[in-house]
């Protein structure tokens, strides 16, 4: 049975799920930034998925990077599955713009902002809409 693991849990929040994957937004609010899991028990590595798996794991991985794309209009989306500290498998996809806080090295290792409830709450419609193929960012999350 799958389960997510305790890390993710703690440092996420749900946004929803795909035909395979769990979508979990991050809880920094310094960036747009999705992980997606894959909801298959024990599978630390892309090649543990079966061929079929692994083709809906790179589908809906796309379709996350598009969207997030389109709907905060990124310079750039980078995508990594590191796994040193999480071994459960998991796709980062992170917002990046050129004047971002961490522009141009990477985003991991950066203290954490939490989301206000405020903010969560519209990030949250914001995404729902956004992974359903609709919607556009209601506020502008480029840093100045």
């Amino acid at each position: 049975m799958f389960s997510l693991h305790p890390t993710l849990a703690q440092d996420t929040f749900l946004i929803g799920d795909f035909p395979l994957s769990t979508c979990r937004l991050m809880n920094d609010m310094q960036f747009p930034w999705l992980i997606l899991i894959p909801r298959i028990p024990g599978v630390t590595e892309l090649y543990e998925l079966t061929p079929v798996d692994q083709e809906q794991f790179l589908r809906e991985s796309s379709w996350v990077a598009s969207q997030i794309s389109r709907v905060f209009r990124a310079d750039k989306i980078n995508i990594a599955a590191l796994g040193n500290q999480v071994p459960q498998l998991h796709f980062h996809h992170v917002v990046r713009y050129h004047n971002d806080l961490a522009w141009p090295n990477p985003v991991f290792g950066l203290p954490a902002m939490p989301y206000s409830n405020e903010v969560l709450a519209r990030m949250r419609q914001t995404l729902m809409l956004a992974l359903r193929g609709q919607g556009d960012m209601p506020f502008d999350w480029k840093m100045d």
